[in-house]
């Protein structure tokens, strides 16, 4: 009888387990399991030197987003970054994506800049004005050998 309770409490156990690590496996791995809470906006950008997919997504310093895909537009030369926006959040019209670094040497994230329209960007839609990454080597490069 006493095995019995020792072998149950085990099982019991060893199914708590795999239940968090289940659970750990979805929340870390970004999964949404009940649909997507999220729209795609699309920028297109110049240069993105280092951003990532699924990079962070931000409007004054709050995360709305993520980067969803990066792709080249073979014809133009630019990038194409396709966000997920959380569907709590409405971009306007005359919204501005900028490429920003968190701190000096990290990573690369999208700062939308809020503009003043009433018309909101439907999903699939594109914010137009946009500024590309900051390379810190042509500038430091620039400074350097620049002749006077």
């Amino acid at each position: 009888m006493k095995r019995i309770s020792v072998e149950a409490a085990v099982g019991l156990f060893l199914v708590a387990g795999f239940l968090c690590f289940a659970y750990l496996s979805v929340r870390l791995g970004d999964v949404s399991l009940f649909g997507d809470k999220s729209y795609p906006v699309m920028a297109r950008f110049n240069s993105i030197s280092g951003l990532k997919e699924g990079g962070v997504v931000e409007i004054a310093g709050v995360k709305i987003g993520k980067v969803a895909r990066i792709t080249l537009n073979p014809e133009t030369y630019q990038a194409h970054v396709e966000m997920a926006i959380d569907n709590g959040v409405l971009l306007q019209e005359d919204s501005i994506a900028s490429i920003r670094t968190s701190g000096i040497i990290g990573d690369k994230y999208v700062n939308i800049s809020p503009g003043g329209s009433l018309e909101t960007i439907k999903p699939g839609g594109r914010i137009v004005e946009t500024e590309s990454a900051i390379n810190l080597e042509e500038m430091v490069s620039k400074y350097i050998f620049e002749k006077k």
